[in-house]
């Protein structure tokens, strides 16, 4: 029996943990606090899942095949763990991001829609888009219960025959080993996808970890149902989603904070994201300019310079597996089996995943600036 170790249970490394697990490897998922802990970049409340990914086509396909596992994990799991509640873009310029997306998501076949920005009533209670270009709806996106969805999958992961180990683990120069408490562990594959914490265990990996303030805002009940659906202004750096489980409307920006510690790091919210979110929800969503802040979540992201992520083999059946940029959770199912082919030698790792020099770029996020 073939064996690995997965070092970090956060969404990619407990869906890879499932995935090995249910065919046929020996698994030790290692986790040094709990699945979903808070710290964890994978147990924010909520992530969106959209096809739309500028020019790009190989996200936009892998997230597509991701909505499937997604709507299959949470049949297994039998609780809704994908909110298909679509998704609208406002799109500033006729030529810009969301004209390159509109293309793309058509050349593959994934439903979406141009309209015009006075069709925003449709979607929204109090809607201005007196300088929008257009709207991209993406009726089959939507928002993931994130930090439940890391929960249930490192369970299904156990379930099915991983082993969990709550430890810290630590590299073991030029082997595929990880070392625990001073003792060393060996495996076919060791698979490292701690998340902000790599840039920890490994020199040199092309990868900042930024402080991301998150807020959702008590809204009047014509906001709070599920089918408002989620929301990105590109432009802008900002995004949002519905009501979802009763945390009130999520609206923050996805612009990058500045630089942060994971383990340490204040997890209070700056007062400045608080008002930088309602300076947008005053010019989009005039009515909503004046909601309280329900609820707030500090995280992270772990972001390469042109927001693609970081798959490599530093050493002989030892893969490094991060940088998910602030656009990784939503591919969890479908990119576990990616890597799972990787590993299996059924395919090469992505040259464009590679710790190679990388121009700054940020067409993948849902962030058009950074700062």
């Amino acid at each position: 029996m073939k064996s690995v170790i997965v070092v970090g249970a956060g969404i990619w490394g407990s869906s890879l943990a499932l995935r090995l697990a249910e065919t046929g490897w020996r698994v030790t998922l290692v986790e040094q606090h709990k699945p979903g802990h808070v710290r964890q970049a994978s147990a924010g409340e909520t992530r969106l899942l959209r096809c739309a990914h500028g020019a790009d086509d190989w996200y936009a396909r892998l997230a597509w095949q991701a909505r499937d596992g997604w709507r299959r994990l949470g049949e297994r799991a039998g609780e809704e763990l994908y909110l298909e509640s679509g998704m609208v873009w406002f799109a500033r310029t006729p030529d810009g991001w969301e004209h390159a997306s509109a293309q793309v998501l058509k050349n593959l076949d994934i439903e979406c829609e141009v309209l015009d920005p006075g069709d925003g009533g449709r979607f929204f209670p109090d809607f201005r888009g007196d300088d929008l270009s257009f709207l991209l709806w993406e009726p089959h996106a939507g928002v993931l219960r994130a930090r439940r969805a890391t929960q249930v999958t490192a369970g299904l992961a156990a379930y099915a025959g991983a082993r969990l180990v709550r430890a810290r683990a630590l590299p073991v120069a030029g082997q595929a080993a990880v070392r625990i408490e001073g003792e060393v562990h060996r495996a076919d594959r060791v698979v490292w996808a701690c998340g902000a914490w790599l840039p920890q265990l490994f020199d040199g990996l092309p990868i900042t970890v930024t402080k991301q303030d998150t807020l959702h805002f008590a809204v009047p009940p014509a906001w709070s149902v599920p089918e408002t659906p989620a929301w990105v202004d590109h432009g802008a750096s900002a995004y949002g989603h519905g009501d979802v489980d009763g945390v009130g409307m999520k609206a923050t920006s996805d612009a990058e904070g500045p630089p942060y510690e994971p383990e340490h790091g204040s997890r209070q919210v700056d007062a400045g994201s608080v008002e930088h979110a309602r300076d947008y929800l005053r010019r989009r969503f005039p009515a909503l300019g004046a909601a309280p802040v329900l609820f707030s979540q500090v995280c992270q992201y772990a972001i390469t310079p042109d927001a693609e992520w970081l798959m490599t083999e530093v050493t002989p059946g030892v893969y490094v597996l991060g940088g998910d940029s602030g656009h990784g959770f939503k591919h969890g199912p479908a990119l576990a089996a990616h890597l799972a082919g990787v590993l299996e030698g059924e395919h090469g790792l992505e040259p464009r995943f590679g710790a190679h020099e990388r121009t700054p770029a940020r067409g993948l996020r849902t962030s058009g600036r950074t700062g």
